[in-house]
């Protein structure tokens, strides 16, 4: 490989793992798995290695975690969060090739590290790698001033309000009466309270979360503390950044404080003095970790004496003191038997893997999901193949690459298109890829698959709330004809109901129910939630209507702004939103650089004039929609997905149905803030608020007294902000507020506003 070959092989990883930083640190989702992702970064930085003069400090091998979120508020750390520095286990054929122990890599890193201390009189601590988001708290003379995300290792998300919610979190610590100390840790979800969570998100008609990291992650980064209270998120301390008027000369002595100040620590922790210790250690915890309560893939390794900390200092990205060594993740090889292709309640295709059963990581695993046709593309999967299995964070089953050594002579390579004929597997209606897209989908809104998954979305916990419409009810619903639309829902009659017949359910032992009655009890319970819900409000129901890329946030958004469905029909501010996107794309794919570019100058200027109107076009309708300041969920795609809903003929068969059961879904949140219509009373009409601290009373009271008052509730203090009410405990947003010259009120100021 010569450098241009190289250089090209490394931008093409860079931008890679630039993506699936983007996706694990912003968004906390994920497309490949842990050892994928290393597999590129080792890729990387031995290119890297090999070809000095293309080292980039802004290369992902250079980067410290992922970038702060704009949504929230910024802290500086006082000590940099820095990563720690990977070290992994030899694959099997590193092994078998070269005659080493799988822990090589790691015994090669203390022989470094004895030379770098040039002191035999220094021990190890080693502990879990837990799965899971590290965060680190600030407490000042006892009290807790902030919380926050490692962000880019320098400055983190403020995610005060979200870690109170945690409940082994104290806001005050009794033996820390003087100074500041920041504790650092590692916020997870347990095994078991994930799968719960998953489930509840899957009855409720919610997208799945991959694995327990990216659920904590997704949770950590929500606006809204009343939903991270509702998760079951834990945390363990590990280790300490700031720390004044306390010195702990080793981590065994921050360990003793832990228990001391009864915080929570993990129970597994070896201190070590020799490599035959380390290795015995790191065999111990391979076998202990599989019976862990949480998602571990590797030790945690330190040295214990702080006074070599300083020493050994540092490098951009890690510790020269810590490490962390990974086991290879546990594979198995079985046979791809089939491909099948679930529907949606989007009408979104999923191929899913069945496989010839294989015990792994504890559980027997006869599925995995193969995400979509690129995916299946990439790794070059087929049916008859032999599939290497692996456990991501040792709960979700993926099909890691294929053993083409076993592949049969005779196999094909796989097409979503190609496999079903071009039709839905449910249906037999045409299936699609939109532009934009890489998921293909159905085209018939009436597709039993997809009203089966229709019916439980709508009857979900966050829609319309429909007490014993699970899925195996909508699926009888759907085979016997009974539903053609979810809004036939209240045409049931609760007699038939109650008798209706389900359909055997699989059980976790594997075998078959028998099947089963509905019952009076439930029937009953169905039947009153369906009157219910006929006074729900307008975002309710425009979420439970499964509109393709319109989600929770952007339903709230829509009736804040609209009053009732028939305004959101005959929108002029949805109208003037999708102009906005249309031209906003068209000046994306048409920059000035690349008009000024085009030989031919008449074809040149006109296209710089059309570029320049555009300009000013989107100037213009942003006047227009800046009094509304209408969140970024509500954007083009979403505006433009909700008005083709509503003219399509499933759209239209919704309002006709509506109207037919005469409901009329109204805002509870309506508040548009329009600078040319400001009514009496709505005296803090278009303020912006921050609430923060320990209260009176819940937050949610204030929020809907502000709101019903003309104010919007924010999550971040900004130079936008107007007041910020504050309560006890207040913390970094205060502090800034204060900076900002905010109005910052109490709760006694916030009742004398009021009544003036």
């Amino acid at each position: 490989m010569n450098t241009n070959e190289a250089n090209l092989k490394i931008n093409e990883l860079r931008k890679l793992l630039l993506y699936h930083n983007k996706l694990y640190y912003d968004k906390g989702t994920q497309e490949i798995n842990d050892s994928e992702y290393d597999e590129l970064m080792i890729e990387l930085r031995m290119l890297e290695n090999m070809y000095p003069s293309l080292v980039d400090d802004k290369s992902p091998s250079k980067m410290v975690g992922g970038s702060p979120l704009k949504e929230f508020s910024q802290v500086v750390h006082p000590v940099k969060m820095l990563s720690i520095e990977d070290i992994h286990e030899l694959k099997e054929e590193e092994i078998n090739s070269k005659g080493l122990s799988p822990e090589s890599n790691l015994t090669e890193w203390y022989h470094k590290l004895i030379s770098s201390i040039n002191d035999l009189d220094f021990s190890l601590t080693v502990e879990p790698k837990i799965d899971g988001v590290a965060v680190t708290i600030l407490y000042e003379n006892g009290t807790i001033q902030y919380a926050a995300t490692r962000g880019d290792g320098s400055t983190g998300d403020d995610i005060t309000q979200n870690i109170l919610t945690i409940e082994s979190i104290p806001s005050e610590i009794k033996n820390l009466n003087e100074g500041k100390v920041e504790l650092r840790g590692e916020v997870y979800m347990a095994n078991k309270d994930f799968e719960r969570l998953n489930e509840s998100r899957e009855k409720n008609g919610e997208t799945k979360f991959i694995n327990p990291r990216n659920a904590t992650a997704g949770t950590l980064k929500q606006l809204d503390p009343n939903i991270v209270s509702k998760r079951p998120l834990k945390l363990i301390f590990h280790s300490f950044g700031l720390v004044e008027n306390n010195k702990f000369s080793k981590l065994q002595d921050f360990r003793q404080f832990l228990i001391e100040s009864k915080l929570p620590f993990d129970s597994w922790y070896r201190v070590i003095k020799d490599e035959k210790n380390l290795t015995k250690c790191i065999r111990e915890l391979n076998h202990d970790r599989h019976t862990f309560p949480y998602a571990t893939d590797g030790a945690v390794i330190k040295v214990n004496e702080t006074k070599h900390h300083d020493r050994l200092g540092q490098t951009s990205r890690f510790p020269k003191w810590a490490c962390a060594y990974k086991y290879k993740p546990e594979q198995g090889q079985t046979k791809l038997k089939a491909i099948t292709i679930q529907v949606g309640r989007t009408g979104v295709l999923t191929p899913v893997a069945e496989l010839e059963p294989i015990f792994i990581s504890g559980t027997t695993v006869s599925r995995a999901t193969l995400h979509n046709d690129d995916e299946i593309r990439r790794k070059d999967i087929r049916i008859g193949d032999t599939v290497i299995i692996e456990k991501s964070g040792e709960i979700i089953p993926a099909i890691i690459k294929v053993n083409k050594e076993k592949r049969p002579s005779d196999t094909k390579p796989f097409n979503i298109y190609d496999f079903l004929g071009g039709i839905c597997p449910s249906c037999d209606s045409k299936i699609v890829k939109e532009d934009g897209f890489i998921s293909w989908k159905c085209t018939n809104g009436s597709c039993p698959a997809l009203l089966a998954t229709s019916l439980t979305h709508f009857a979900g916990r966050k829609m319309l709330d429909l007490d014993g419409l699970g899925s195996s009810l909508a699926e009888t619903l759907v085979t016997n004809k009974i539903i053609k639309h979810p809004l036939e829902l209240f045409e049931l009659d609760e007699e038939k109901l109650a008798n209706l017949e389900l359909a055997p359910a699989n059980l976790a032992s594997g075998q078959i129910s028998k099947p089963r009655r509905f019952g009076e009890k439930k029937a009953k319970k169905l039947i009153q939630s369906l009157i219910r819900a006929k006074e729900l409000p307008l975002s309710k129901w425009l979420f439970a209507m499964g509109i393709h890329n319109f989600g929770e946030s952007a339903a709230n958004e829509c009736s804040r702004l609209h009053n009732n469905l028939s305004e959101i029909i005959n929108s002029k501010l949805i109208e003037k939103i999708i102009q906005r996107w249309n031209i906003e794309e068209w000046i994306k794919s048409n920059s000035l650089k690349k008009i000024k570019s085009i030989k031919e100058e008449t074809n040149r200027e006109k296209n710089i004039t059309t570029y320049n109107s555009n300009r000013q076009q989107v100037d213009d309708i942003n006047k227009i929609l800046g009094p509304y300041n209408i969140a970024s969920e509500l954007g083009g795609v979403a505006c433009k997905s909700l008005i083709a809903f509503f003219n399509s003929v499933n759209g239209k068969f919704t309002l006709e149905k509506l109207d037919k059961h005469n409901i009329e879904p109204k805002s509870d949140n309506y508040n548009p803030i329009n600078s040319l219509v400001v009514s009496d009373d709505k005296k803090l009409h278009g303020s912006s608020w921050v609430i923060t601290g320990t209260l009176t009373k819940p937050r949610e009271h204030y929020k809907k007294t502000i709101e019903e008052l003309g104010g919007k509730v924010v999550n971040s203090v900004s130079k936008n902000t107007n007041y910020l009410l504050a309560g006890n405990k207040a913390g970094s947003k205060l502090s800034k507020a204060e900076k900002l010259n905010v109005n910052i009120l109490n709760e006694e100021d916030f009742l004398i506003l009021l009544t003036q």
